[in-house]
């Protein structure tokens, strides 16, 4: 293995400490609305919209300004972004003043924050690590992720629960500025000087064309659009159909949702192993089908209700993400020109997150019509469809990484 440059340790590093204010800020802001602002379910899913909108309105106009500017600085602004979000929640508590819409209102100004630090990072690793070392380079980011995934909720809500709200947002505000600092003294990664400036709706259409005309990217975009509306089928269901068909407890729900962090750290510590043991094809089709093989292992549960199986379903899911998301992010610096990576990978996270809301709808309706059952088999076939699809598209038949 090539040990990677010490400019990817600072933007590991840096990623490390940005994905823990994220997880820690999206923790602790439903908490304060319960149980600091007594809001009910109608406050905290305005919570969660709040928290989830800014990917779907600037994801893509933001790649766009990747494709324009610095890419570091764009990061760095993001996380001061965060920061004095979190700052500002913090100051709010402090003084009494802080209320549901101040903190849905602030909790969407982090989310931008987030976005234009999401977006940037792909379209920085390849000006930081050479050719040969992006699948090392995807992995390490993956483990980075993985870890704050898994650590960061939890953090988040013992904090709340011990401290109150001001102690959670200041650490998550830290973070976020270690997040901006640790990016010093990395190359800019800004698009070459003498690339024509054209009207921002041109790039806007060019990066998407570009992203729906490639064959493997076309493919990518639609498996992970399904994928994620069945998994938010899933996660929408579970809880209710844990707690009544299960029977788990609160502690016991929580404990079968973090087998998915589980699933995410040790996929992610051998994901290595796999991009030399397994060709890139083969990667793409492991995700798809071992998410089918969870979708049924929760589906028996119907028969056999055991939280061994539950936690199986999300231990596979997770192991199985962090394997799609390396080998895909590289197959997207592969082909995607570098002018273009911003705007490409925005449209990526357009796709992911567009489509969650889309799932939890579908669980609604479902659910409304046919009940818990209903739901986890409409999770089952659109998890089967997006293996499908795979199967059936040039990402399943490739051998190498495309030159």
């Amino acid at each position: 293995m090539t040990p990677l440059p010490h400019a990817f340790r600072r933007l590991a590093g840096s990623n490390l400490a940005s994905q823990s204010a994220q997880q820690i800020g999206l923790a602790a802001a439903p908490l304060v609305a319960v149980l600091a602002l007594g809001s009910d379910v109608t406050g905290t899913g305005l919570l969660q919209v709040a928290q989830t909108l800014p990917f779907l309105l600037l994801a893509v106009p933001l790649g766009v300004v990747a494709d324009r500017t610095s890419r570091r600085g764009m990061m760095a602004l993001g996380e001061l972004t965060r920061a004095s979000s979190f700052v500002a929640i913090v100051l709010l508590a402090w003084f009494g003043g802080l209320n549901l819409w101040l903190l849905a209102l602030l909790s969407f100004i982090a989310t931008v924050g987030a976005v234009a630090y999401s977006v940037a990072t792909p379209a920085l690793i390849p000006a930081v690590v050479p050719r040969g070392a992006l699948a090392q380079a995807n992995g390490r980011i993956e483990l980075v992720r993985s870890l704050a995934l898994t650590a960061g909720p939890a953090l988040g809500g013992v904090l709340v629960g011990w401290t109150g709200a001001s102690p959670a947002f200041a650490m998550a505000a830290a973070l976020s500025l270690c997040a901006a600092g640790a990016l010093s003294g990395l190359p800019d990664g800004a698009p070459p000087s003498d690339q024509p400036r054209r009207n921002f709706s041109h790039e806007l259409r060019e990066g998407a064309g570009f992203a729906l005309r490639q064959p493997l990217l076309r493919a990518m975009l639609l498996t992970a659009s399904i994928f994620n509306i069945a998994y938010f089928v899933l996660q929408t269901v579970y809880v209710p159909y844990a707690v009544r068909h299960l029977g788990l407890s609160g502690t016991g729900v929580g404990v079968t949702l973090a087998a998915y962090g589980g699933g995410m750290v040790l996929s992610a510590l051998l994901v290595s192993h796999t991009s030399r043991s397994l060709s890139p094809g083969a990667q793409m089709r492991v995700a798809p089908l071992g998410a089918v093989a969870a979708a049924l292992a929760m589906l028996a549960t119907l028969w056999w209700p055991s939280p061994w199986l539950a936690g199986a379903c999300f231990f596979l899911i997770g192991a199985g993400s962090v394997i799609w998301t390396v080998a895909t992010t590289t197959l997207r610096q592969a082909v995607t020109p570098h002018a273009m990576l911003g705007r490409v990978s925005s449209i990526n996270t357009l796709a992911t997150y567009g489509a969650r809301p889309l799932g939890a709808a579908l669980a609604a309706g479902v659910g409304f019509l046919g009940g818990e059952k209903a739901c986890l088999g409409a999770a089952v076939a659109c998890f089967m469809l997006q293996a499908a699809l795979v199967l059936a598209s040039p990402l399943s038949r490739l051998r190498t990484m495309p030159g």
